[in-house]
């Protein structure tokens, strides 16, 4: 097995577009991340950016005790124990970017679904029509990164009744909205969270300490603005502190339920 990155550029033609051995690799653990290289055409892409870079001044950073998150859009892990505040939260952040005219996480799931061969990709929403963040977007200011730490949300939503706690699976999502100058790579370890991991948490902060990596392979990617990635988060990963430029991304996750194997789910 290769566990390596597999670059795909979407065909012109729609009659051969979809690409059925992407997300059967991506699940197999044979490409370890997915880069799908102009997804969306260059205009509307580039619309997007430039609505999303006028939005830092509604960015709140939560600081954790090894380091600090920076997002436009709340993310589920910063509201554990408090589903309503979320609830609340996604609600204004979907209100944010419909009043800035940003569609970029809507046409990014219609494009998937085209490019992977799904029937349906759409956002997260419990049966009384409550709805989920669909994205958010993370700013990386000079020198700032993100330390090792994994996203698992079949462990995360163990003994709850919402939509998420019957996902099978569980991946990431990336919009490379602005590219730094340097550094901000992705570092991704080929090695998924275990029970017996824990003991390697930091307290009251991000993540895990590297020792729970050590001796594993890992892979090293730095994003272009308009690439669309894929990885599975439940790997170990950490993100290079970025110099100069912001490193800007929108991004989300998704996964599956067994019912339904070719409908992804997306929340954040």
């Amino acid at each position: 097995m290769s566990w390596a990155i597999a670059e795909h550029r979407p065909s012109t033609d729609p009659a051969g577009e979809s690409d059925f051995t992407l997300m059967p690799g991506l699940a197999s653990g044979e490409h370890a991340i997915v880069v799908l290289k102009g997804l969306l055409p260059e205009a509307e892409f580039a619309r997007n950016r430039d609505r999303i870079l006028r939005l830092f001044d509604r960015a709140v950073t939560t600081s954790y005790s090894n380091g600090q998150l920076t997002t436009v859009g709340p993310y589920l892990a910063k509201f554990a124990g408090n589903r309503a505040a979320y609830f609340a939260s996604a609600a204004e952040s979907a209100a944010t970017a419909a009043e800035a005219g940003i569609d970029l996480a809507r046409r990014t799931r219609e494009r998937l679904a085209d490019v992977l061969g799904l029937a349906r990709f759409e956002s997260a929403v419990e049966p009384d029509g409550t709805r989920y963040a669909d994205h958010n977007i993370r700013i990386y200011a000079d020198d700032i990164e993100t330390p090792l730490h994994n996203d698992n949300i079949i462990r995360d939503m163990t003994g709850e009744v919402l939509t998420l706690s019957s996902l099978t699976s569980h991946y990431s999502c990336v919009v490379c909205v602005q590219e730094c100058d340097a550094g901000g790579h992705l570092e991704l370890y080929h090695k998924a969270w275990e029970p017996e991991d824990e003991r390697f948490k930091i307290a009251e902060g991000l993540g895990y300490d590297t020792t729970v990596v050590k001796g594993v392979d890992s892979l090293r990617f730095k994003p272009e603005a308009g690439d669309v990635y894929l990885f599975d988060p439940t790997q170990y990963h950490a993100i290079e502190g970025a110099t100069g430029r912001e490193r800007v991304t929108m991004g989300f996750f998704f996964g599956f339920q067994e019912s339904a194997p070719d409908e992804a789910i997306a929340w954040v």
